[in-house]
């Protein structure tokens, strides 16, 4: 892999930043969502998905400007009670269905939801069998009608490896989840992503908000996506995350990563440590990590051994503020 180059972003583009996990007054939140896309403004975000649960929503018509857009989405569910009659959860399945480009939405084999529309929950009791077959169908309803998928917050839902790692046609997994990080510590779902790279599955990470501002802790502007794209636009927007050529973050900047003849090589905001992690083998990857906790890096590297089957790089500050790149995939 000595002389192997690939750049991690595209050469071209600005920079969007955005949520894509987001409540309001229309299912579990508590701003309106007028006042969500306010706020979300105010804090430099360039777009914003509202992903109600089980009602989607499409307000590009009264939230879309030159320099904001409103990404139309819905958080589908599927959810596993203890028995009938029972309030207990024992397991959710919540994807993620963000419309799809315009050749997608042309393509959808079912009509695509309107403004307002409402999902039927698929609801089971004791046990559901094959969670994993939940997880599909649900994925599958959501792109037959034009939208791309995510899998979000799997820790916080109950759910085991086999019930959500081999969903077909998913773009990306919810990596960070502000909400539940803050709310019992159980949003950062990275492990899942590597153990999901490991078996080969090509698949995006992602953070996210999840915020409902509900007053009990902060879950607002915490987890968001830095998109490179030519222009602020629904298309080139879902194209780019489609692609991987963004970077998540919950506070520090990473300005430019990829490989060069053969390094790893990532460039950002100043951070406390850098790591590469890379599979398959026992000892793949490495740390760029500061002597002092005064001390800061910008810049981090890792010579590939040749036999990599991806790489990806994550830069941690002193307070634990992380930011994520895609992985780069190497065969």
């Amino acid at each position: 892999m000595k002389n192997l180059t690939i750049r991690g972003f595209s050469k071209e583009g600005n920079w969007y930043k955005g949520n894509l996990h987001s409540h309001t007054t229309n299912s579990d939140g508590m701003l309106t969502p007028q006042e969500s896309v306010k706020r979300f403004k105010e804090h430099g975000y360039h777009f914003l998905c509202l992903s109600e649960h089980d009602k989607y929503t499409d307000y590009r018509s009264e939230f879309n400007t030159d320099d904001f857009i409103v990404l139309p989405g819905v958080e589908a569910s599927a959810v596993l009670y203890r028995e009938k009659g029972s309030s207990d959860r024992l397991k959710v399945h919540h994807i993620h269905g963000i419309l799809g480009t315009e050749l997608m939405q042309k393509a959808a084999s079912e009509p695509l939801f309107e403004h307002g529309e409402t999902l039927k929950i698929p609801k089971f009791y004791g046990n559901w069998k094959n969670g994993a077959q939940v997880a599909q169908d649900l994925s599958d309803s959501l792109q037959k009608r034009g939208c791309i998928t995510t899998y979000n917050h799997p820790i916080w839902s109950r759910v085991r490896e086999e019930e959500f790692i081999h969903t077909q046609g998913i773009f990306a997994l919810e990596i960070y989840n502000y909400n539940t990080v803050n709310e019992s510590n159980t949003g950062y779902d990275e492990t899942y992503w590597d153990v999901m790279l490991r078996e080969g599955t090509c698949i995006h990470g992602f953070a996210s908000d999840d915020n409902h501002d509900e007053g009990l802790f902060d879950d607002a502007c915490g987890g968001y996506v830095v998109v490179k794209a030519e222009k602020l636009t629904h298309d080139e927007i879902i194209t780019n995350l489609l692609k991987g050529n963004y970077y998540s973050s919950s506070g520090p900047e990473i300005y430019d990563w990829g490989i060069n003849d053969g390094i790893a090589y990532v460039d950002c905001s100043p951070v406390h440590r850098i790591d590469f992690i890379a599979g398959n083998l026992v000892n793949d990857g490495i740390t760029n990590l500061c002597n002092a906790i005064e001390e800061t890096i910008t810049h981090g590297q890792y010579e590939l051994k040749g036999h990599e089957d991806y790489v990806r790089v994550k830069c941690t500050d002193k307070y634990g503020k992380t930011a994520w790149s895609n992985p780069i995939f190497l065969k």
